[in-house]
């Protein structure tokens, strides 16, 4: 019954700071609602991602899914597949962006990661034979 993936919402605390780290992956923001706090941005291939812009202040950096000792249930990272990991590791390393693990082989491809300003992982994968 279902057929894709349609979009990913990230909890972020800033949305200046999170439209400018996406937009270095090749988000664009699409739209911006007004009477909540979701900026959707979209590639232009048509992944896309709903930015909801209300975590709450003081965030301690920590991701809770990640980063603390206690495992609790939840979605740890998203994978979005690119044609090469090669490519993908200079363009976010000219971004700026630091790499957390990675370029390694997990099973049939090659992923990279990197976590953005409100350390949501977010996997860059490849597909190899």
């Amino acid at each position: 019954m279902i057929e894709s993936v349609h979009h990913i919402g990230i909890r972020v605390t800033d949305e200046q700071r999170a439209t400018e780290f996406y937009g270095q992956l090749g988000f664009r923001v699409v739209y911006r609602e007004a009477r909540e706090p979701v900026v959707i941005l979209r590639t232009d291939s048509g992944v896309e991602i709903n930015l909801i812009v209300n975590a709450e202040p003081g965030f301690d950096g920590k991701n809770r899914l990640m980063d603390v000792a206690g495992k609790v249930p939840g979605i740890t990272h998203v994978a979005l597949r690119v044609a090469s990991i090669e490519a993908a590791e200079r363009s976010v390393r000219d971004a700026g962006i630091g790499i957390s693990e990675g370029p390694k082989r997990l099973g049939s491809g090659l992923s990279l990661f990197v976590r953005d300003p409100d350390a949501n992982v977010i996997e860059l994968r490849q597909d190899v034979p």
